[in-house]
């Protein structure tokens, strides 16, 4: 992973795509899913917050400094690599298995030769987009639905969901090799608040590293199959509370409750229904959600991170929106974008970079 620190002039981010990775998720209403494998977008939309119930704060003091843009950049990590990407497909390692699935950004012709994209084992084929269903066609035999991967020394379940998705957002890796090292060398027990939760990687990174971590997702079936990789580790004694409710509604009540985190993370859809009607759409909602996620850091907190997919707008529009909501609270807020790079088929030969998502992160220095 390198850290590339850029100045105005470097390349813009593009619009988007949806969670996770770089997706063009169309603003459709989430299917039910019958199993566990429900999609990160459709889970997300279950999970919605309700349009919410105060206003924001009037901020004082001097914006932080910034940094930008910053491109985060991963060449894999423990089972997981991006082989080759393009002609709109992205070619990949997820531990024993080799898989294609749609990419909309890989716009370039791949670098393999095609007899290398045919001999895998898993192709995503159907739907193509993010929220779309399709199905997996296995080329070489039938595969189970999971399978055990590990990353940053947590095991978990790779799954085969009819939404391309496989529980795992490796670009995110940069975001939790960072997490994990402030919760290291912090010489305390941090509070981490995962946000969006999704399958739980995150959550038992940074439980392993020594957090006490609450993570809230508003999906009984994210919250399962989160519980079925904590079993997987056999981490079950590690201390995670696994919160299943709507994630501004959680958020709300641990302001009014005084309770504080030193590290938030926080990945919301762009788009979704709450089951109830409610509806969340994130450029409506988002200054809210940082402008409470701001009350609930603590005095000594160590960072807040938003990430964000499928949405049409440059890192820039986070980025300020962050440096506002974080007047007065000295430190400085980066910005930029996540990517992978193609590692080729032994995961160490660099070639191109494929942008996934738009971030920003406050640190206190």
């Amino acid at each position: 992973m390198r850290q590339k620190d850029r100045r105005p002039g470097a390349k813009t981010p593009s619009g988007s795509s949806g969670p996770r990775r770089s997706d063009d998720r169309p603003n459709r209403p989430a299917k039910p899913a019958a199993k566990p494998a429900a999609p990160r977008e459709a889970v997300r939309e279950a999970a919605v917050p309700v349009a919410a119930e105060r206003p924001l704060k009037t901020r004082a003091g001097d914006r932080p400094i910034e940094r930008v843009p910053v491109i985060l950049e991963s060449l894999g990590a423990g089972d997981f690599h991006l082989i080759d990407s393009g002609n709109g497909q992205k070619l990949e390692q997820y531990g024993p298995y080799r898989i294609v699935r749609p990419e909309g950004q890989a716009l370039w012709q791949p670098t393999l030769s095609q007899p290398v994209w045919d001999k895998v084992d898993a192709v995503f084929t159907g739907d193509v987009d993010e929220e779309g269903t399709g199905r997996w066609r296995f080329p070489k035999e039938a595969l189970g639905e999971t399978w055990p991967l590990h990353l940053l020394g947590v095991d978990f379940f790779g799954r085969f969901t009819s939404f391309r998705h496989v529980g795992v957002f490796p670009e995110q890796i940069v975001h939790w090799s960072w997490m994990k090292e402030q919760v290291e060398k912090a010489g305390r027990p941090l509070k981490v608040l995962n946000l969006f939760g999704y399958t739980g990687v995150a959550s038992l990174v940074a439980a392993a590293a020594g957090a006490e971590v609450t993570h809230v997702d508003a999906s009984k079936k994210a919250i399962g199959w989160a519980r079925e990789n904590q079993a997987l580790g056999r981490m079950e004694k590690l201390p995670i509370r696994w919160i299943c409710e709507d994630a501004m509604k959680f958020i709300l009540r641990e302001e009014r409750r005084g309770n504080t985190y030193d590290i938030i993370l926080t990945d919301p859809p762009k788009f979704g229904r709450g089951p109830n009607g409610e509806v969340w759409h994130l450029f409506e909602h988002l200054p809210l959600m940082l402008d409470i996620c701001r009350e609930i850091l603590s005095p000594k907190a160590v960072g807040l991170v938003l990430t964000a997919y499928s949405i049409r707008a440059s890192f820039y529009s986070i980025h300020e929106l962050m440096r506002e909501i974080m007047r007065g609270a000295g430190g400085a807020v980066e910005s930029g974008e996540l990517v992978i790079r193609e590692g080729g088929l032994d995961g160490k030969t660099p070639g191109r970079a494929l942008s996934t998502s738009l971030f920003s992160r406050w640190v206190p220095k």
